[in-house]
């Protein structure tokens, strides 16, 4: 995980589905996916389904963000 994430292991009751997270935020489910992938979004592999937390997306949302191509590093 990166410094971005929060190291802290929610409880059960505070676990959504990226599917949910999806409707919550907007994004779609293969960004979401991609985000809690590198580490930009906390999530937890459980089974075969991938869940996060609804802080976690509220905080990932609050984010200011730059739409649009990003500058090539060099």
């Amino acid at each position: 995980m990166t410094d971005d994430v929060k190291n802290v292991q929610p409880q059960l009751d505070e676990l959504i589905s990226i599917n949910e997270a999806a409707e919550l935020s907007g994004l779609s489910i293969s960004l979401i996916r991609r985000l809690v992938g590198d580490g930009r979004i906390w999530g937890k592999k459980i089974g075969r389904n991938w869940v996060t937390t609804e802080a976690a997306i509220r905080d990932y949302m609050a984010l200011e963000r730059k739409p649009g191509r990003k500058p090539k590093k060099r």
